[in-house]
């Protein structure tokens, strides 16, 4: 199953190249062509080029025929340039086959999209940070980027905390899923590039922030009523952060007991996504169906060829 994988750099610049060609190796070694786009390792500041030159790399990635365009990194970037990405050709590479996948700064390439196009674009695994690692990557999140190439990927599943068991069954049907970093999420609010999903599922997720600073963008995304108007909230995994001697308490947990204290819809947790080895792929702007019965919860989105 020899795919075609176009890797590109829209955000931060790669500071260390051993990676990126690691994971190229794996890639390799799986059967995939590789192709780097032109300017992978370009570096302009903390940037991987300007903003120009960004651009470009996302245009060429469209253009590429691939089957999947890839980031090699996430980090910061993408929001300074969302104005310059014509949505038009991204979308047709789109609709020609081309997989957009990424994470982290990514949201805000992938969010844009689905407010200008309603494409569907991939959360899902960096090259570097999922293929690049040392060590063997994540069985899981190989399995699942393999099926997003074959196209035969029907769902993810995963079991809830004990207290968030379900009876009788929930069902959330043809419902958007959106969603990723919520830290870009909440930069976008108030912007063209937010979409404006009425009933959809979001899936959340963040790294190197404070519970209180995700209370804080939480807060943000309900007061600008986004999160009222969804029928789920699901919420992948929240690393890398130092507790504070002065939190007397106030802990992650509190910030979602909050929040379910403020929304009428369910607010699930555990989801596999994130800054986590074990991560699944995701369809950003699909209709997918959410399924929880006790502790076995479900997103189901069928065969996408």
């Amino acid at each position: 199953m020899k795919k075609h994988i176009y890797i590109f750099s829209p955000s931060s610049a790669v500071r260390d190249k051993a990676v990126i060609r690691r994971g190229v190796k794996r890639l390799k070694a799986l059967g995939h062509e590789v192709e780097l786009d032109e300017a992978v390792f370009a570096s302009h500041m903390r940037f991987a080029g300007d903003d120009e030159t960004r651009l470009a790399a996302i245009h060429r990635a469209a253009a590429s025929g691939a089957d999947v365009a890839m980031i090699t990194r996430g980090g910061y970037g993408l929001t300074r340039i969302l104005p310059g990405i014509r949505y038009p050709a991204v979308a047709k590479a789109i609709e020609r086959g081309t997989r957009f996948v990424g994470l982290s700064d990514f949201t805000a390439f992938q969010n844009a999209v689905l407010a200008k196009t309603d494409a569907v674009t991939w959360s899902g695994p960096a090259l570097g940070e999922d293929f690049g690692v040392e060590g063997e990557p994540d069985e899981i999140m190989q399995a699942c980027f393999e099926d997003l190439l074959s196209g035969q990927g029907e769902g993810t599943g995963w079991q809830l905390p004990a207290s968030e068991r379900r009876d009788p069954l929930l069902q959330v049907k043809q419902a958007t899923l959106w969603g990723g970093n919520l830290s870009v999420l909440a930069s976008m609010v108030g912007t063209p590039w937010l979409p404006q999903v009425t009933g959809g599922i979001l899936f959340l997720e963040d790294v190197h922030e404070h519970p209180y600073r995700i209370e804080r963008m939480l807060t943000q995304l309900l007061n600008a009523g986004v999160l009222g108007r969804q029928k789920a909230v699901l919420l992948g995994h929240f690393t890398n952060y130092k507790p504070y001697a002065h939190d007397k308490g106030f802990k992650l947990k509190t910030v979602v007991d909050r929040l379910r204290s403020q929304l009428k819809c369910p607010v699930l947790t555990g989801l596999p996504f994130g800054h986590v080895g074990t991560k699944v792929a995701l369809p950003v702007g699909a209709k997918v169906h959410l399924a929880v019965e006790g502790r076995d919860a479900f997103v189901l989105w069928g065969h996408r060829h």
